[in-house]
């Protein structure tokens, strides 16, 4: 039997030690950690819009608390999307060069911020009173005044108030002025918001296949629409609780929930929303800046194992004197 000579120890040892690691380690890496970033930013993606539904869902709550007209809900509403407007060109311009899953990560975080910036005036407002007896009109007179206001007075008679009169009779007592804290929880939240969607997107159609990325946007897409689902849901079970469950008796407290006079405890689920938030941020900061192309690693690979081979070779002849 003829006995093994250098070069086919050489040959042996690089088959054992090159084609079989580097040809399938890589590869599963890179493909588990951008795997990983898709699952990450699926879990963004369902907290972001969670706390969005949270917020459309409770802001009749929010009306009654800070007892504020409808024209002010609206700002507070919007707040999010100028917040998200000043922020997402530069963001995504800038983003690209910079690293993207940590920007993203830092997002997540800033929005878990502004979540939990607008359930924060809860605590400094006080418990909330409201009216255990309700006032009704003094006269008939000035209910209709009040049910309509732009009716023509009959000045003469000199019962019936003026058209000057009418308007401060009708006119609400502006409630507190903690309501800017909301405003700007929300507008925070949608500065917050500007990097996770295009940067998301883009490091998703950089590094995965022409034919996977779609395909991978789409469930990112599926996942989202999950999101208002749970955030109405969750602004439903707040609102049957009461505004200040924790630090009153609710045996004390004499109106229910279909009371007009009700308050649910809005801020509760931002609390909740802004936890989702700060979990979905952490694992950004673990991911690497770039990947290799999906679907290419192999070539790479193969560029590898042919130098190594080269070496071997070299060191084969060596070995045999040549």
């Amino acid at each position: 039997m003829a006995e093994p000579t250098a070069d086919d120890y050489s040959k042996t040892a690089s088959q054992r030690h090159l084609c079989i690691p580097d040809k399938n380690s890589p590869k599963d890496s890179c493909c588990s950690k951008l795997k990983s970033f898709i699952i990450a930013l699926s879990f963004a993606y369902f907290s972001k819009t969670l706390c969005g539904a949270y917020l459309k869902s409770s802001i009749t709550q929010i009306e009654r608390r800070f007892e504020i007209a409808s024209c002010v809900v609206g700002l507070i509403d919007g707040g999010f999307e100028m917040g998200n407007l000043l922020f997402m060109a530069l963001v995504s311009h800038f983003g690209a060069a910079l690293h993207r899953p940590r920007l993203i990560g830092i997002g997540c975080f800033l929005m878990a911020i502004g979540s939990a910036l607008t359930g924060l005036p809860h605590f400094f407002m006080g418990r909330y009173k409201y009216d255990t007896v309700i006032q009704g009109f003094a006269n008939k007179t000035s209910m209709a005044s009040c049910q309509n206001p732009m009716a023509q007075s009959d000045y003469s008679n000199p019962h019936i108030p003026s058209s000057d009169d009418i308007g401060t009779e009708c006119v609400k007592d502006p409630g507190s002025s903690m309501w800017i804290y909301v405003f700007l929880g929300n507008a925070l939240r949608g500065i917050g918001e500007s990097p996770v969607t295009p940067l998301g997107i883009s490091y998703i159609d950089d590094f995965a296949k022409a034919e996977n990325s779609a395909f991978y946007i789409a469930c990112l897409q599926t996942i989202t629409l999950l999101g208002p689902i749970f955030g109405f849901l969750l602004g439903s079970f707040c609102a049957r609780l009461y505004v200040d469950i924790g630090f009153v008796s609710v045996e004390t407290v004499t109106i229910t929930s279909k009371d007009a006079r009700w308050v649910g405890a809005w801020w509760l689920g931002f609390f909740v929303s802004a936890a989702f938030l700060l979990l979905a941020g952490i694992p950004f900061w673990f991911l690497p800046r770039s990947l290799p192309k999906q679907g290419e690693e192999g070539k790479e690979n193969s560029n590898v194992d042919q130098s190594h081979n080269m070496d071997s070779k070299k060191l084969g002849s060596i070995a045999k004197g040549n």
